[in-house]
């Protein structure tokens, strides 16, 4: 049979101001679906609220869009996937092989309280399976606890974007919170590259992370070579 990525997108499309849009960061689902569809994975979406996933504004801008994000675009079919997304309510675990978290700003506010995707990312990683995040994707991990009620990410490795690439990216003064901090907070041993926005990855076992929107495609190709691993 052929293994399942289950993808997460954000229902959110703008920061606590309104007036400043966020969502979906394109090309770090565009990156990743890429690599496991050269694989022969099956891949579906999943969102913590079911329906439509907005997408990020400026990450349709040159120089952040590239060419897989303007061919899913031009894709009715691919679009539409974004806008039927599934609910978590709809998602067995057991049908997947890893869970990939995606990015952009928006994921702060819907993704870590979200008990439905708590309960997937938890099944997923109990049974061996793979759980991956790039980028804000690991908003997605800070509240999920296992079964005997540590935080799944406590004492182990993983990345995300930096609260230096926060300031840099001129959004610190919007986002809800310091994901770093709450990282580590959560007793996770967090890494970052040297240079802000340069890909960078890191595997701890069957937990897989990259710290920023360039990090997605490496982060993707390393779940690969996790599943190879306990296949």
């Amino acid at each position: 049979m052929s293994q399942r990525i289950l993808h997460v997108v954000t229902n959110v499309g703008h920061y606590d101001d309104p007036s400043h849009p966020t969502g979906l960061w394109l090309s770090e689902l565009t990156h990743a679906w890429e690599v496991f569809e050269e694989q022969g994975y099956e891949q579906s979406v999943v969102s913590p609220a079911g329906g439509a996933s907005p997408l990020e504004p400026r990450s349709l801008k040159f120089p952040n869009e590239d060419k897989t994000a303007k061919a899913w675009r031009a894709d009715p079919a691919k679009m539409a996937l974004l806008e039927n997304t599934l609910s978590p309510e709809e998602v067995d675990a057991a049908d997947y092989d890893a869970i990939y978290f995606t990015g952009g700003h928006a994921v702060m506010y819907d993704f870590p309280d979200s008990e439905g995707l708590q309960r997937i990312t938890r099944e997923l990683f109990e049974r061996g399976a793979v759980v991956s995040s790039v980028c804000h994707g690991y908003c997605g991990l800070l509240n999920t606890r296992l079964s005997d009620g540590s935080h799944l990410i406590a004492g182990r490795a993983m990345t995300g974007f930096a609260w230096r690439e926060e300031i840099l990216a001129r959004v610190d003064k919007l986002v809800p919170y310091n994901a770093e901090d709450e990282s580590r907070k959560r007793g996770a041993r967090y890494e970052k590259g040297l240079l802000p926005f340069a890909p960078y990855t890191v595997v701890d076992g069957t937990l897989v992370t990259g710290q920023n929107p360039g990090s997605a495609k490496a982060t993707a190709k390393k779940v690969v070579a996790v599943l190879r691993a306990i296949a």
